[in-house]
């Protein structure tokens, strides 16, 4: 166990790759699954971090955004429903891994705040896999997850990430 440790760790830190330090800005989008697969039509998300680069292959740093989820209304003869919407603010550590130039992945890890009534928030992570499609232009598919208190939070995603670069000099 201990010798495929140190051969994962040589292999990450022996790559000729760089980090995407910087100011994050961007968005997704996504469908519901399990609990409120009824109850929200779609997610749109924006996105907000910035990313240190702790060596050529990690990068660690915050993540926050703002997760909106669009209520679904039903109506037929015998039931009519018009569930409310569903909004975030995940406030999250964040860390990424890359394992080639144009590819990543990592998780947020954190506390998503409920913003619409009755929502109190809960335990938020997303894990998240990234390419790089330019020197600055990320586009990544995440699966996240909000704990609530009797109910979970479940959406698959695909974003788009733009990086602006750090000034500082390595």
């Amino acid at each position: 166990m201990h010798k495929n440790l140190f051969a994962l760790i040589f292999l990450l830190m022996g790559t000729g790759i760089f980090a995407q330090e910087g100011f994050k800005l961007g968005f997704h989008g996504g469908f519901p699954i399990n609990d409120f697969n009824d109850a929200v039509t779609l997610t749109l998300a924006l996105d907000a971090g910035y990313m240190y680069a702790a060596n050529e292959t990690i990068d660690i740093g915050i993540a926050t955004g703002f997760i909106h989820g669009f209520g679904e209304s039903f109506s037929s003869e015998a039931i009519e429903a018009d569930f409310p919407n569903v909004e975030f603010i995940p406030l999250a550590a964040s860390v990424r891994i890359w394992t080639s130039n144009s590819f990543s992945f990592g998780v947020d890890g954190g506390y998503a705040v409920g913003i619409n009534d009755g929502n109190d928030g809960g335990l938020y992570y997303r894990p998240v896999i990234g390419y790089l499609m330019g020197p600055s232009t990320e586009v990544n598919f995440s699966y996240s997850t909000v704990e609530l208190d009797g109910a979970s939070w479940n959406t698959l995603n695909l974003g788009v990430l733009y990086t602006f670069k750090s000034k500082r000099s390595r």
